[in-house]
């Protein structure tokens, strides 16, 4: 337990000392500085049941979305608490309109699990994917409130099951139930002797299914495809970057492209204008600008993508050259072939994807360009979009078994 406080203590004196140089850190400082006054505020006199979910980021806060909306339908007399650590997830959805109270999550300590679990008097709390608080989920479970995690993936390596991981396997006991995304985590907490859990599958799936039967339309979008094929470049790094320029280069304007970036930074937008002046545009510099000259399209704001795939004909997803792969089923439920950067082996979903040849991890430009002539060919296209379609629908489903569970215990 000592090492767990002082990691935790670091960490936070880290954030702190970042936040004057950081934007990200500043934010998490900066959120947290009058959050337990205005938390208060919108809790005093309430005296429905609360529910509380809690999500990492913005990717964890789109597996857990399924789950807070069939609660809140089929439990309407309740309020929806929704907590996030990282500001990614919080400064996009902190105007959500399923969740009643939306708050950043405070540091992990006894006296701040107290005060939250008095303060929420929660019948109910839902921690997705990652998410295993010593502190939190103790006095939740001290209170006898069900605590359960949904979306779960474990992997071999983590700390849980290493012999020297004792304190970390006795948070995981302070959870009612898992319901795991794969067998291999099923079958890794029962080794540590972790019985309440089932494999229930990924949320996710059920989230794209319900995005793409209500994609937005996109009058800009409309306009710059103009009957020609788009590829989409999701969440995209500036080392994703390197390898698609010269890719961009060669393809423009036989396909027209769409740039999304993982973060909206001002010089990463002005360097990719650079990049391609006379042929790119931003968004939100279009208004009635006439879209036939251009090829590339810029977002330079967030909360479009999941829509922007349905107008793809390819879609590259980001980060698989960094610390790790984006949401490859907001693509793939399109139907669209997807490529990507080597580092997607904790993925399951891509892993998947891979294996059924709909996806096509890639190290450079060299390779990128090697297998896009190959999938392009009408046929080939058409077949990955029927085998990538059949396994979205096969995989849907988990948010169903994760409210059974929920009804027969409430």
């Amino acid at each position: 337990m000592l090492l767990y406080n002082l990691s935790i203590w670091f960490y936070w004196l880290f954030v702190r000392l970042a936040a004057p140089f950081h934007t990200k850190a500043k934010l998490m400082v900066k959120g947290r500085q009058n959050m337990w006054a205005e938390l208060e505020a919108k809790l005093k006199g309430n005296t429905a049941p609360v529910a509380w979910f809690h999500c990492a980021s913005l990717g964890e806060f789109e597996q857990g979305r399924p789950v807070i909306e069939a609660f809140a339908q089929q439990y309407p007399e309740y309020k929806i608490a929704l907590s996030f650590f990282s500001p990614s997830g919080y400064e996009v959805r902190k105007n959500y309109a399923g969740a009643h109270y939306i708050f950043y999550l405070p540091k992990d300590s006894a006296t701040n699990a107290r005060k939250m679990v008095s303060l929420l008097r929660p019948k109910l709390a839902v921690f997705v994917k990652y998410e295993f608080w010593h502190y939190f989920t103790q006095e939740l479970k001290n209170q006898n409130v069900p605590v359960i995690s949904i979306s779960t993936i474990f992997r071999e390596g983590q700390l849980f099951f290493k012999p020297y991981g004792g304190f970390y396997r006795n948070i995981l006991r302070n959870f009612s139930w898992f319901f795991t995304q794969n067998l291999q985590s099923d079958n890794l907490l029962k080794s540590i002797q972790i019985n309440n859990v089932s494999v229930a599958g990924d949320t996710r799936f059920d989230r794209v299914l319900q995005t793409a039967a209500s994609v937005k339309t996109i009058p800009v979008v409309e306009a710059f495809k103009a009957g020609k094929e788009i590829f989409v470049i999701g969440s995209s790094w500036p080392e994703d970057m390197q390898v698609l320029v010269p890719f961009l280069k060669k393809y423009q304007p036989e396909l027209k492209f769409i740039i999304a970036p993982h973060e909206i930074h001002e010089n990463e937008i002005a360097a990719l204008c650079h990049e391609f002046a006379g042929t790119a545009i931003r968004f939100s510099e279009v208004k009635t600008r006439d879209l036939t000259e251009y090829s590339v399209l810029i977002i330079d704001n967030i909360g479009m993508l999941s829509s922007l795939y349905g107008y793809g004909s390819y879609a590259f997803i980001g980060g698989a050259f960094g610390k790790g792969l984006h949401n490859t089923l907001e693509a793939a439920v399109f139907g669209l072939p997807l490529f990507f950067g080597p580092k997607y082996e904790k993925f399951q979903e891509a892993k998947d994807l891979v294996a059924l040849q709909t996806a096509f991890p890639v190290n450079n430009f060299a390779e990128l360009e090697t297998v896009f002539e190959n999938v392009k060919k009408p046929e080939t296209k058409n077949a990955i979009a029927a085998r990538q379609k059949t396994y979205i629908a096969g995989q849907a489903g988990a948010t169903q078994k994760i409210m059974d569970w929920i009804s027969a215990t409430l």
